[in-house]
């Protein structure tokens, strides 16, 4: 283990370095028919070192149709395609085009049925029936399959946009919308209507996004608004009521909101992450849908993202960890202004299994596992997905809290570090930088922090946090006492389970108490998974084989596949079946294939589903299913 070199962005082909893209004018024509969107990008750039004669774009899946530079057209050159990155796109600058020089290129183009960034979903995958719906995820580098674009997150660019669509059909882009407050759009006259949208708050390509169905909305707070297809849009304002508490409180900890609007895009069950955090307008699953809001803290999250990742944002996907480290770190401080430290507390202990869970499953010494792990070699950031940025990256966060004297102390240093890096990237060492700047090694245990360490080795954290485990003393204590009951995994018939066991054991537990518990099992049993009857007379005290809340099904589900317990594999295949989210998908597909019993019901659920599922849920599942990942 070494320190590595100096920052390369290895995501992108673009020369964003040498030539920055600073604005888009996107006209778009949306064709569920053709299931592609053909339009122009207008892009306007500034030159920032001379001698550069091109404008190198990333495009992936795009037919490019012409191109012109100030007005007039131009040749232009389109590379042969990388596997991951897609083709580079070549665009000749006017001669003379020295550091400080600007001006504007034009692309025409269109996508393609097979562009990565978009699904389409027939009538038939909604919630209505009645209409087809679109919708984008562009992160981490599917942008390029979009439009023409510098997709990397470390070149920012404000837009605008006229996305034209059915006219039954309502559009929504990570931007203001222009003809607040109606958001009617504009009749063409021809069975169309078009929406304006723009975004002033310069971003990454991959917080681009746009969704077109049929849609309602209803009011959650002075400046947020739920959107869905109307059969969900009643459900999605109960469960969503505490946007405007989580905005408030956000604020109090990070600084102003910039952005004007918070929006939130209540999705079809495809969608394949628990939501995205796309300016002014959050994307988030139908799997929070429970009915109690205890699933709501995933807008928490999406909420703190209006600070950590759009406003400041990882320079590339190396330093990922900026992103959703910090983010896990605001979330969890927005809970606890609202509950209390203690919920913070809580959150962070099942965080950390979480993480246990993620090294194990990537190997302790395999390098995704490293807070800033090595994307050369043309990687697919995707490919290098898990909870590691998001959980490894709080447990450093939380260490260097702990360190400096508390929350108090960190979030006076977290306010002045978005101040700092505002509409900005940062890398690893852009951030150890500031913090020691900010701290000095004259503050206590600020010295020995070894970096290095943290940044680059594989595996658990070097150092080890602790937590009040008050809110989880009672659900630990529950796990740890059928964890002994049965320590060789033999539990047989009624006497599985401890003795004292019984149906009131989980009375006045909240859902996450209870995710909890069957979370502590799964670390607890790992090495030497309970017997099928010992998950029976769980289920027979508990009846957690009817629960409708995910994170409790996702947990349970896995305990009983990984027991051999297969009582559970239609309710399995059933949630397997109902949603596309990869947080629940990809563990139990991957409990399923590693057990003979159901490695089968496995293989033919995926083929049966698999054009469901968004495609970079279908391409990691199959990665794990040991299958094709197209075919």
């Amino acid at each position: 283990m070494g320190k590595r070199a100096a920052t390369v962005e290895h995501s992108t082909q673009s020369n964003y370095e040498a030539v920055t893209v600073t604005h888009a004018d996107l006209d778009l024509v949306v064709d569920f028919s053709a299931k592609t969107i053909s339009g122009t990008a207008q892009l306007k750039y500034e030159v920032k070192r001379s001698g550069c004669d091109a404008l190198i774009l990333d495009t992936r899946d795009l037919a490019i149709q012409e191109v012109s530079v100030d007005g007039a057209a131009c040749q232009f050159t389109l590379a042969s395609p990388h596997k991951a990155l897609g083709s580079a796109l070549s665009i000749p600058l006017p001669a003379g085009a020295g550091a400080g020089s600007q001006g504007s290129t034009r692309v025409r183009f269109a996508t393609s049925p097979a562009s990565t960034a978009l699904q389409w979903l027939s009538p038939a995958q909604t919630a209505g029936g009645e209409h087809p719906y679109l919708f984008t995820q562009c992160q981490a580098i599917h942008a390029r399959s979009l439009v023409p674009c510098q997709d990397t997150p470390g070149a920012k660019l404000t837009y605008a946009a006229r996305v034209r669509v059915p006219e039954v059909m309502t559009a929504l882009m990570s931007a203001v919308p222009v003809d607040e407050p109606g958001r009617t759009g504009q009749e063409s006259g021809d069975g169309t209507r078009t929406f304006s949208f723009a975004q002033q708050v310069p971003i990454p390509s991959y917080l681009l996004a746009l969704a077109v169905g049929q849609l309602e909305s209803r009011e959650l707070g002075p400046v947020s608004r739920v959107y869905s297809e109307p059969s969900m849009v009643a459900a999605g304002a109960y469960e969503f009521s505490e946007t405007d508490a989580f905005l408030q409180a956000a604020a109090s900890v990070a600084g102003p909101y910039v952005w004007g609007r918070y929006d939130l895009l209540l999705l079809p069950p495809s969608f394949p992450y628990g939501g995205m955090e796309n300016p002014c307008l959050t994307f988030v699953t139908p799997t929070l849908l429970v009915g109690d809001r205890s699933l709501a803290n995933v807008v928490a999250h999406e909420i703190a993202h209006s600070w950590t990742g759009n406003l400041v944002t990882n320079a590339s996907w190396e330093h990922f960890w900026l992103n959703e480290g910090w983010t896990m770190w605001l979330e969890r401080r927005i809970l606890a202004k609202l509950y209390g430290e203690a919920t913070y507390e809580f959150h962070a202990s099942l965080g950390y299994l979480d993480l246990r869970e993620a090294v194990e499953t990537w190997g302790a010494g395999h390098d995704f596992t490293c807070l800033v792990p090595d994307l050369s070699g043309g990687i697919d950031p995707d490919d290098a997905f898990s909870t590691i940025p998001y959980e490894k990256g709080f447990y450093f966060l939380h260490y260097l809290q702990t360190l400096v004297g508390g929350p108090e102390v960190f979030e006076a240093f977290f306010k002045d570090y978005i101040k700092a890096f505002s509409f900005k990237t940062v890398t690893s060492d852009g951030f150890k930088a500031y913090f020691l700047d900010y701290f000095t090694d004259s503050t206590p245990g600020v010295g020995g922090i070894d970096w290095d360490l943290w940044f680059y080795q594989p595996g658990m954290p070097p150092n080890v946090n602790s937590y009040d485990a008050s809110l989880a003393e009672s659900a630990y204590a529950l796990a740890q006492s059928w964890h002994t009951s049965d320590l060789m995994g033999l539990g047989t018939g009624s006497t599985a389970g401890p003795a004292k066991a019984s149906t009131t054991d989980l009375d006045g537990w909240s859902a996450s108490q209870k995710v909890a518990f069957l979370d502590k099992l799964g670390e607890l049993r790992s090495m030497k998974p309970f017997t099928p009857a010992t998950t029976r007379r769980m289920q027979e005290l508990y009846h957690f084989d009817d629960s409708k809340n995910a994170e409790l099904r996702r947990a349970w589900y896995s305990l009983c596949i990984k027991a051999g317990d297969l009582a559970i594999l239609p309710q399995t295949l059933a949630f397997l079946s109902e949603q596309g989210r990869m947080k629940y998908l990809r563990p139990l597909y991957r409990a399923l294939y590693a057990h003979p019993k159901s490695r089968q019901a496995a293989l033919d659920t995926f083929a049966a589903h698999r054009e469901m599922y968004h495609p970079i849920a279908a391409k990691m599942v199959a990665t794990d299913l040991q299958m094709p990942a197209a075919v």
